[in-house]
């Protein structure tokens, strides 16, 4: 069984950054994507960033540009920089991966909460 971890999260101004890691552990296993995920109240949960075991990114249309998916494959790490913060970008935010199979990882964890203030 794979555990999630999110951390990082806080309360910040408009125009502020956060920066939040999230650690796999437990049964590992082959990740091939990693993804963050955010969850505002009253709204659906929408993917915000994805990275291959190669390094390959994506981004959701509203954070492009503001926020940067990396991760560590060897420590089974993933962290997002979020710059240019927002006050829309304020949610709940999980990571998770897919397996080779498309499959997520993991159950959802608790998630870090990420307010932005205007």
């Amino acid at each position: 069984q794979v555990r999630l971890v999110e951390s990082g999260g806080g309360l910040v101004q408009a125009g502020g950054s956060l920066r939040l890691s999230c650690a796999a552990s437990g049964s590992i296993v082959t990740i091939k994507t990693m993804v963050w995920y955010r969850q505002a109240p009253g709204k659906q949960r929408e993917l915000v960033a994805s990275i291959t075991s190669g390094g390959i990114t994506n981004y959701a249309g509203s954070v492009k540009g503001r926020f940067t998916i990396s991760r560590d494959n060897a420590k089974n790490l993933v962290d997002l920089q979020m710059n240019s913060l927002k006050p829309e970008d304020t949610a709940v935010y999980y990571c998770n991966g897919f397996d080779s199979y498309y499959l997520f990882i993991a159950s959802w964890g608790q998630g870090t909460q990420v307010t932005v203030s205007s």
